[in-house]
């Protein structure tokens, strides 16, 4: 039973990226590598990161119960640094802009599984109890990959020259979004108290509203430029 339960948080967590590797041409691309590299990536950037904040924002003694928001804001802004990382596994990647972003976000999102969910399913879903929050770590991951593919999109947008000037604030903004989520999440839990499952569906709603502007903008420059290629 322990087994069977580990088998389905790993098939949960790991098939999507499987499916979305074979269903958006990256496979016909041979992209495996390059998301590898992105994965890699994914690691040193982590690591300077984590550099970084032992060096300029060490524990603190904070009271529980308490929250100290302006120190969790200057953490998450080191957060930027993923879209800096992002941004240059991107400019290695020759292809198109979606091929980019794609390799870019599952790498990305494959590595970040891997480094934090593997060992909690291994150790915890096969225990002898059931509990739920394993499968919410599966679910929790393809929310991510969906995370990472956007903010990689929005990136891509950003970095374009030629993008409407009336999307920038908002590619701006949904990037600012993308960076800070974590923390308007850690608020929201420490002000309303929400349960795991309420927050994991506030993550999914949150996602999926990136996703989909970002994916609008997209179809938009998509189709501008195709237009302005038929003239």
């Amino acid at each position: 039973m322990t087994f069977f339960h580990f088998g389905n948080c790993v098939a949960l967590a790991y098939i999507p990226y499987i499916i979305i590797y074979r269903s958006t041409g990256l496979a016909e691309y041979s992209a495996f590598w390059k998301c590898v590299q992105s994965g890699a990536a994914y690691l040193v950037t982590q690591l300077c990161k984590m550099m970084f904040l032992a060096t300029f924002f060490p524990a603190s003694d904070i009271p529980s119960g308490q929250m100290d928001i302006i120190g969790e804001f200057l953490k998450s802004t080191v957060d930027l640094a993923d879209l800096f990382g992002l941004h240059l596994v991107m400019t290695q990647i020759a292809g198109k802009g979606q091929l980019k972003f794609m390799i870019a976000g599952v790498g990305w999102a494959l590595a970040e599984l891997i480094m934090t969910g593997f060992l909690p399913l291994w150790i915890g879903a096969r225990g002898i109890e059931f509990d739920w929050k394993y499968i919410q770590l599966s679910l929790e991951s393809n929310i991510n990959l969906v995370q990472h593919v956007a903010t990689a999109s929005l990136i891509w947008l950003y970095s374009r020259t030629d993008l409407n000037k009336t999307s920038l604030p908002v590619v701006v903004a949904l990037l600012g979004l993308s960076c800070y989520r974590p923390l308007i999440f850690e608020i929201l839990v420490h002000l309303m108290g929400f349960g795991s499952w309420i927050l994991l569906l506030i993550k999914a709603l949150c996602t999926t509203c990136i996703g989909l502007l970002a994916l609008q903008i997209f179809v938009s420059l998509s189709a501008g430029k195709d237009s302005n290629s038929f003239y």
